[in-house]
């Protein structure tokens, strides 16, 4: 498969290694250009260049950017972006583990604002790259389930096999309609873990358990 990674940083870094690893051709595209060169050797890609060089390489895009800056660099990459399967793994928290985007359109839809012919999937969104990196991310035998979201099946399927490469379990969590609750769960989960230091896992049973004991 051909992915274009959009970003230079962690998650960029985390994931491209995964599918280099698992036999994609990677292109990364940064706007600064030293860094995208030093990332694409790090893990092996098949080239760098700046954010178009990746939207035009991908069939698939990751866009690995702070949410701050995604609509616009999205905004600016329309045509180029048009038909493809762009991944949103941005998280719109701010200061005090604020959902940045409560009362308006989520991040992955400003992003189907930003470029509507995109195929827009929320995914990768939960954990902190740290645990991206881990090969794979099994806890207690038990691989990760990754939750993701969009409207479009095709993309999902292809959104679904880029998880299972990462080492993980696709959960289809709905529609882009839900992707915001994604990200307002990604907010609660990283007040809890980072400014409570709680073990999220916790809050919730097991499936058998979810209704009570039988």
């Amino acid at each position: 498969m051909r992915i274009g990674v959009i970003g230079t940083g962690n998650m960029a870094d985390a994931l491209g290694a995964h599918w280099v690893r698992a036999g994609h051709d990677v292109v990364i595209g940064g706007r600064d250009a030293g860094r995208a060169a030093a990332l694409a050797a790090r893990i092996g890609a098949a080239g760098h260049g700046t954010p178009r060089t990746a939207a035009e390489f991908g069939d698939v895009v990751l866009l690995a950017v702070p949410h701050e800056v995604g609509a616009a660099i999205v905004r600016g990459l329309q045509e180029a972006l048009r038909g493809r399967v762009l991944v949103d793994c941005s998280n719109a928290v701010g200061p005090g583990f604020a959902l940045l985007t409560e009362g308006g359109p989520g991040a992955a839809r400003l992003l189907t604002d930003a470029a509507p012919g995109a195929r827009v999937v929320k995914a990768f969104n939960l954990c902190h790259e740290g645990v991206w990196r881990m090969d794979p991310p099994v806890f207690d035998g038990r691989a990760l389930a990754v939750p993701v979201c969009g409207d479009d099946e095709g993309a999902l399927d292809v959104v679904r096999e880029l998880v299972k490469d990462v080492g993980c379990e696709p959960f289809a969590a709905g529609g882009l309609d839900r992707a915001g609750l994604l990200e307002a769960t990604a907010a609660l989960l990283i007040g809890l873990w980072v400014g409570e230091g709680l073990d999220a896992q916790a809050i919730a049973p097991p499936l058998a358990y979810a209704a009570g004991a039988r």
